[in-house]
C-alpha cells in the first residue's frame, strides 16, 4: 500500500475506535460499539500486514492464527464472574506487547525508520521508547497482580510492610534517571535496567491495594495500557497505534476518576493502597440479633408489595444468579408490582460488571437505574431486594470517621422493608460490618444467590 492510502485507512480504524467508544457509553449501543470496534482492528491489522516491508508473512499467520484460536477459545469458555480478571490479563498483555516492540525496534532501529544517518536511535525516539517500555513494563506487572488477586491466587487485602511507599518513590526516582541516561546514551544496560525497575515498580504499586479498590484499578490499567501503545506509536510513528492509545488512556483515566467519586477516594489514596487493609483486620462483628427469613416469606412480602427495587453485587455474580433474578422480576411484575433495578458504579470487581450480567439475562435497560437516578425512589419503595451487594449498602458511609466515610452508596436503609440476601455475616471487601443487617427492617435471607432467588419463584 502507498503511503497515503495507509495513512487513510489508519484514519478510517480510528474513526471507528471513536465510533466504538461512543457506542459503548450506553448498554443499548454497546454491542453495536463492539462491531465498530473489531472492523477498526481489522483493518488497521490488515493495514499493517500488507506493509510492502512485511518481511515473513510465515511468522505473522502463524501468529494470527496461534493467538486468534486462543482469543475465541478464552471467549467461549469465560463466564461473566471472571471478565474481570480477564480483562486485567489482557492489560498485561498489552504491557508486554509494548515492551517486546520496543526491544524489537532498540536493536534493529533501521528497519523501523527511527535511526538517524549514522544508524543510531534518533533522539525523540529515545524518548518515546523510554517512557513507552516504562509504562508497558508497569501495566504488565501490574496487570498480573490485578489478575491475581480478582482470581484469589493473591490475597485481596492490602500487602503492606514499613518503608513501602519510600521504596516506590527510590524506584521512580531511578527510572527518571534511567530513562534520562538512555535518553543520552541509549546502552543496552540502561534499556533492560528501566525496563526491570518498572516490571519491579508494577508489582509494587498494586500489592498493597485492597480489594475494595479493584475496580478503580482495573479501569486505571486501562489508562496506563493505552499510553503504553500512545509511546510505541510515536517510537513507530504509527497514527493508528498513538490515537488507538490516547483513546485508551483518555477514556480509562476518566473512567478511574469516576470510580474513585464513587468511592469518595481521591486517585492518588488509591495509588498509596491499603484501603479498608486497618478495618479489615479489626473488624468486629456485632452482637445483635438479626431476623432471618425464608424464600416463602420473602415471597410473600414481595408479592404484596407496590415496588421493589432489585440491588445486585458481586454475590450475585459469584452465583451466576441472574437469570434466576430476571425470572423472580417478571413473576413480580405479573402480580402487578412494579420492578426496577439499582446499579451503583463499584458495584462487583470492574465498572459496569452488574450492567453486563443483568443484559445478558436479558433484563430491560429501561428498568435499570444508576446510582444517581434511583437513590430519591428508596425512600417511597417496598421493598429493596439487596442480592450479593454489601459495601455500596452500607450505612457506615454516613458515619465520620468510618473507612467508607463519605462513599456515596445506595440507600436501601430507606426503603420499608429491606430484603438481604448473603451466606453469612460476614463484612464486605472494606472489612466493616455493615449495620443493615441489624435494621428493625432488615430481614436476612441466608443462602446461596441462586438457591434462594430460585426458591422465591417457586414460592411466587
Amino acid at each position: 500500500m502507498s503511503a497515503n492510502l495507509t495513512a487513510l485507512a489508519y484514519l478510517v480504524a480510528s474513526v471507528l475506535f471513536i465510533m466504538a467508544l461512543r457506542g459503548l457509553s450506553s448498554p443499548e449501543t454497546a454491542r453495536g460499539g463492539n462491531v465498530y470496534g473489531m472492523i477498526g482492528m481489522a483493518i488497521a491489522v490488515v493495514t499493517t500486514v500488507i506493509n510492502p516491508e512485511v518481511v515473513s508473512y510465515g511468522w505473522i499467520l502463524t501468529a494470527l492464527v496461534i493467538g486468534g484460536a486462543i482469543g475465541a477459545f478464552i471467549a467461549r469458555r469465560i463466564t461473566m464472574t471472571d471478565m474481570p480478571q480477564l480483562v486485567a490479563a489482557f492489560h498485561s498483555l498489552v504491557g508486554l506487547a509494548a515492551v517486546l516492540v520496543a526491544a524489537g525496534a532498540y536493536y534493529n532501529p533501521t528497519a523501523y525508520g527511527i535511526a538517524d544517518a549514522g544508524g543510531a536511535l534518533k533522539l525523540a525516539s529515545r524518548i518515546e521508547m523510554g517512557i513507552g517500555v516504562v509504562i508497558g513494563a508497569i501495566t504488565f506487572s501490574g496487570s498480573i497482580i490485578a489478575f491475581g488477586k480478582l482470581q484469589g491466587i493473591v490475597t485481596g487485602n492490602p500487602i503492606t510492610f514499613a518503608g513501602q511507599h519510600a521504596l516506590n518513590a527510590l524506584f521512580g526516582a531511578a527510572i527518571v534517571v534511567l530513562v534520562v541516561l538512555f535518553t543520552i546514551q541509549p546502552d543496552p544496560q540502561w534499556f533492560w535496567a528501566m525496563t526491570a525497575l518498572a516490571f519491579v515498580l508494577g508489582f509494587l504499586l498494586i500489592i498493597p491495594i485492597g480489594g475494595a479498590d479493584m475496580p478503580v484499578i482495573v479501569s486505571m490499567l486501562n489508562s496506563y495500557s493505552g499510553w503504553a501503545a500512545a509511546g510505541i506509536g510515536f517510537t513507530l510513528e504509527n497514527t493508528a497505534l498513538i490515537i488507538t492509545g490516547a483513546l485508551v488512556g483518555s477514556s480509562g483515566a476518566i473512567l478511574s476518576y469516576i470510580m474513585c467519586k464513587a468511592m469518595n477516594r481521591s486517585f492518588i489514596s488509591v495509588l498509596l493502597g491499603g484501603f479498608g487493609g486497618d478495618a479489615a483486620a479489626s473488624a468486629t462483628r456485632s452482637d445483635k440479633p438479626v431476623k432471618a427469613g425464608s424464600a416463602d416469606d420473602a415471597a410473600f412480602i414481595m408479592k404484596n408489595a407496590s415496588s421493589v427495587i432489585i440491588v445486585p453485587g458481586y454475590g450475585m455474580a459469584v452465583a451466576q444468579a441472574q437469570h434466576a433474578v430476571r425470572e423472580m422480576g417478571d413473576k413480580l411484575k405479573k402480580h402487578g408490582v412494579k420492578v426496577t433495578y439499582a446499579i451503583h458504579p463499584v458495584a462487583g470487581r470492574m465498572p459496569g460488571h452488574m450492567n453486563v450480567l443483568l443484559a445478558e439475562a436479558n433484563v430491560s435497560y429501561d428498568e435499570v437505574f444508576e446510582l444517581e437516578e434511583i437513590n430519591s425512589n428508596f425512600a417511597n419503595t417496598d421493598v429493596a431486594f439487596v442480592i450479593g451487594a454489601n459495601d455500596v449498602t452500607n450505612p457506615a458511609a454516613h458515619e465520620p470517621g468510618s473507612p467508607i466515610a463519605g462513599m456515596p452508596i445506595l440507600d436501601v436503609d430507606r426503603a420499608r422493608t429491606c430484603l438481604f440476601v448473603k451466606r453469612s455475616l460476614s463484612p464486605g471487601y472494606a472489612g466493616i460490618d455493615n449495620a443493615l443487617f441489624y435494621a428493625d427492617n432488615t430481614m436476612m435471607l441466608f443462602a446461596d444467590a441462586k438457591k434462594m432467588v430460585e426458591d422465591i419463584v417457586k414460592a411466587l
